[in-house]
């Protein structure tokens, strides 16, 4: 065996140590380049990618879904196949579409004071999360809940904790959770924007957001296009009646303050 010289003066040269370079910057989504996105709810029905096709068949670039059925309560963790969320990944990046939302079962109540309720509400709130993330989703919408006898202050402190309970374990990292608003009815919280304000303030560690809905605004501005009650922040937007009535016929016109959703007509 050939020997080699060991060499004791070896000299260490700076530049031939390994420095790793930096991590490049995430980028953003390629929905985000600042064109117009109009989006429409679709139908899973069959298939997560029967949701894709709706949206590219009547030219929207941006959806929302169910990640499951929004009426009933699971009767077990519904988790989406690997191969399934991979394909719906793959089939969105090809039709361009984004922001993809995901909208909350109706039956998760986050402010629920009955035990059992609210940790059904969790549980399945922590599902939404994780089939979200499976799909590769923008956004997941849901409604703060109904207090029922609890003060606001009470129940919007229970809400909090509940978003934090169930998105405890999950990766959330670019998925966003958004609270909407709600008409106010039968205890709901979240029908001022105050009340939004304080449960996005409260739950900045987890980047939440405000999803606000129109129809609930709780105002008719009926004549002069603007409410003039300084407490109505429906009035601030100064939504015109025009803008509104492009999108339903025969509509409900409700007095400001009245906690009731505009009903109307779909054209």
């Amino acid at each position: 065996m050939t020997e080699y010289p060991i060499i004791a003066n070896t000299k260490f040269e700076p530049d031939d140590e390994y420095v790793p370079g930096p991590e490049p910057e995430p980028q953003p989504p390629a929905w985000m380049d600042g064109s117009l996105r109009i989006g429409i709810h679709t139908s899973i029905a069959g298939s997560y990618l029967n949701a894709l096709e709706s949206a590219r068949k009547l030219g929207a670039n941006a959806l929302q879904i169910f990640s499951a059925s929004p009426r009933m309560w699971q009767a077990a963790t519904v988790r989406i196949a690997e191969t399934d969320a991979k394909a719906f990944r793959t089939r969105r990046e090809e039709l361009g579409l984004g922001p993809l939302v995901i909208h909350a079962n109706y039956l998760v109540n986050l402010a629920a004071t009955q035990p059992m309720l609210r940790t059904r509400s969790i549980q399945a709130f922590h599902e939404e999360l994780v089939r979200a993330l499976a799909l590769g989703a923008d956004f997941v919408v849901v409604h703060p809940g109904s207090r029922g006898d609890a003060p606001v202050e009470q129940a919007i402190r229970t809400i909090v904790e509940s978003v934090k309970q169930a998105a405890r374990g999950v990766p959330i990292g670019h998925l966003r959770i958004l609270i909407e608003n709600t008409a106010g009815m039968g205890g709901a919280v979240g029908a001022r924007l105050e009340e939004v304000g304080v449960m996005v303030q409260d739950l900045r560690s987890l980047h939440v957001g405000a999803c606000l809905r129109r129809s609930r605004g709780f105002c008719g501005i009926r004549v002069s296009g603007r409410c003039r009650r300084k407490d109505c922040w429906a009035g601030r937007f100064w939504w015109r009646r025009r803008s509104m009535t492009r999108e339903t016929t025969g509509r409900t016109w409700r007095n400001c303050g009245s906690w009731r959703e505009w009903k109307g007509r779909r054209r």
